[in-house]
């Protein structure tokens, strides 16, 4: 377990340290007095604690920085402001502590973030295990397997839909609403157009789903309904 503590002041960094080795004594800990210096770095940590008011680039964004290299980095972010809290559902914030806060506190939230890695390493290697789920299609006379998983979004155009995977597109004749259905809850229909992966956003408005790779159209009708959705896609990822 790699947990990161990032402030521009040292004796918080410290503090934040000794707190965690009381709790997980045999987490490796990393300290970044700076957003930059964080990016840069080789290797992100699985669990970040991370100040909001930092001089030059603040906490808010080095995190949007963060996704956007598509790291799967548990976010919690430990500042004495309250005016952030909505921002930090944008950039998928595990929790917004805000100072102070109690020890007991700070254990029960770095628990359950550990908890969530955990989780979600188990998850991958039971999935490693298993046949995972695939979309197979003829695509220039030749038969295609996808892995599910794999598709960030899927749009129609001229009769076909366009599959768009991290590295590939794969065209095929046939209709969006039967991928819809094969692909579950784990994709969203955003506008008839498009067929987006939860796993894949990078960020969103009420126009526009930007994506690891690429982008999809917001139906504005169907803006509260995605939220919602995807409100419920990350606190199943959450839990698991």
């Amino acid at each position: 377990m790699r947990i990161g503590i990032c402030d521009d002041e040292k004796e918080i960094r410290h503090t934040f340290a000794e707190k965690i080795r009381k709790i997980f004594p045999k987490a490796e800990l990393e300290q970044y007095p700076s957003g930059e210096e964080l990016l840069s770095a080789d290797r992100m940590p699985d669990i970040l604690l991370l100040d909001i008011r930092m001089p030059g680039r603040d906490g808010m964004e080095t995190a949007k920085k963060l996704r956007e290299k598509g790291g799967e980095t548990v976010i919690i972010f430990v500042t004495a402001l309250e005016d952030f809290v909505f921002q930090a559902f944008d950039v998928g914030a595990f929790h917004y502590l805000v100072k102070p806060f109690d020890d007991n506190k700070f254990r029960e939230v770095l628990s359950r973030a550990v908890g969530q890695v955990e989780g979600r390493e188990r998850a991958e290697s039971t999935e490693s295990r298993q046949e995972k789920p695939r979309l197979i299609v003829t695509a220039g006379g030749k038969h295609v397997s996808v892995n599910l998983e794999d598709i960030v979004y899927a749009e129609v155009f001229d009769r076909k839909v366009i599959v768009h995977t991290m590295d590939a597109d794969i065209e095929y004749y046939g209709k969006m609403k039967e991928l819809e259905k094969q692909a579950g809850e784990e994709f969203y229909r955003p506008h008839r157009a498009y067929l987006i992966n939860f796993n894949y956003i990078v960020k969103y408005d009420a126009s526009n789903i930007y994506l690891k790779r690429g982008q999809a159209l917001m139906a504005r009708q169907n803006y509260r309904e995605f939220v919602q959705r995807y409100l419920r896609y990350n606190q199943r990822k959450g839990q698991e």
